[in-house]
């Protein structure tokens, strides 16, 4: 107390001046006089125009703010929007899965896709059915569009997959209604070829590829692909036929095990 009374008495000329002139400024804004009324006018234009960029930036801060909560809020709902879409496209693929065991002559064991890619020198899937679920090493593995691959490896619970995406893969199909056979191996980007094929057999773009039946592991009929182009050889009485693939071999989640027949007990 004593150091500001100290100060007060060192700075009371200051103090008296800071004083008066606050008394002087609030007595002629309040008079009514004409000329005080235009400089009080003045005054409030040069604190509107002094305070305009602080107005401006909390009015950028504000639209800042919207625009985050808006980006936010977009972000909110096209997650909605993928989830609904991929709900959809489950929702799908699952009932032509039902519709396939349903109107199928096999007695298949469906099972989901848990992992990919687990061997680096194979183009494999791992599947969560296994020997307790009757699976057998060498059962034919598709889904309601065609031949996926083959079981290779299995435990009770899970079993790998080698994929007709796999370089060491072979099968051999029959093209319809030509009848036309051949061994079919996985080419590039969705593409299998068939090799040594007659050139006197007439093949056509769009033809079905099925499987022929003559493989222990494969039986008859299960579709493979559709032709997408036939080229002869002409150093040979050969031709070769590219065929592509019914499946997304990158995107697929559900497949069917063939295990056996309905006549078979």
């Amino acid at each position: 107390m004593r150091g500001i009374y100290s100060a007060f008495i060192k700075n009371k000329d200051h103090f008296l001046i800071f004083f008066s002139v606050f008394i002087s400024v609030t007595l002629l804004l309040s008079t009514e006089d004409p000329r005080m009324r235009f400089i009080r006018a003045k005054a409030a234009d040069f604190t509107a125009f002094i305070s305009s960029p602080f107005n401006w930036i909390d009015f950028l801060k504000d639209v800042e703010e919207q625009n985050r909560v808006l980006r936010e809020k977009n972000l909110f709902l096209s997650l909605q929007v993928e989830s609904m879409y991929n709900l959809k496209n489950e929702n799908d693929e699952l009932k032509k899965m039902l519709d396939f065991k349903n109107d199928t002559k096999f007695r298949v064991k469906s099972a989901k896709v848990i992992n990919k890619g687990i061997q680096p020198n194979l183009a494999s899937v791992l599947i969560n059915i296994g020997v307790m679920d009757s699976v057998l090493k060498n059962q034919p593995v598709l889904t309601p569009y065609g031949v996926i691959g083959k079981i290779v490896e299995l435990s009770n619970s899970n079993s790998i997959v080698q994929l007709i995406s796999d370089n060491n893969f072979r099968i051999s199909v029959r093209i319809m209604p030509s009848g036309a056979t051949g061994i079919l191996r996985w080419l590039n980007s969705g593409l299998a070829q068939i090799r040594e094929v007659q050139k006197n057999v007439q093949i056509n773009i769009g033809d079905k590829v099925i499987t022929s039946g003559y493989s222990d592991i494969y039986p008859a009929g299960l579709p493979v692909g559709e032709v997408a182009g036939v080229y002869d050889d002409r150093s040979s009485y050969q031709k070769t036929i590219n065929v592509t693939l019914p499946n997304d071999l990158s995107s697929f989640q559900n497949v069917f095990v063939i295990i056996g027949t309905e006549n078979e007990n």
